[in-house]
């Protein structure tokens, strides 16, 4: 990770993203950087990494990084995503993220999409119908 703070160039091509930055249940104050209507609730650098990869940007997880904001020192908390937004001639790597936040409001956007958000909240529904519909017609019966 040490060559890309080499050089101010270096550094101006990459941004960094903290889970804070995108994070609906952080208020402004705690760092949130986007508007809530727009963030997602309780990113992991793992799901920044994977988004902004597989919109084809290139993206490097650094997870002994701390925000300085953050209070909590859980893992799920811990580490930031270096983007690259630049190429060494300056111009843009992809045209439709032309800046750090056009990148946060798309990654924001695509986290609550990802397979492994999906599939978590669908187990979970499929485990509480039946459930509810034993207790219901239980009830029924009485």
């Amino acid at each position: 990770m040490a060559h890309l703070s080499r050089s101010p160039a270096d550094r101006e091509r990459f941004i960094c993203i903290y889970p804070a930055y995108i994070n609906s249940k952080k208020t402004l104050a705690e760092g949130r950087r986007i508007p809530i209507e727009k963030a997602a609730p309780n990113p992991t650098c793992s799901e920044i990494q994977e988004v902004c990869s597989t919109a084809g940007l290139t993206a490097l997880a650094e997870n002994n990084k701390m925000y300085t904001r953050e209070w909590n020192r859980d893992a799920q908390f811990r580490g930031r995503v270096r983007v690259q937004i630049k190429l060494e001639d300056g111009s843009l790597c992809l045209e439709q993220f032309p800046s750090r936040q056009a990148i946060m409001l798309y990654v924001a956007e695509m986290i609550p999409k990802l397979k492994t958000r999906t599939q978590k909240t669908g187990s979970g529904d499929q485990t509480l119908q039946p459930g509810e519909g034993g207790k219901k017609s239980k009830k029924k019966k009485k």
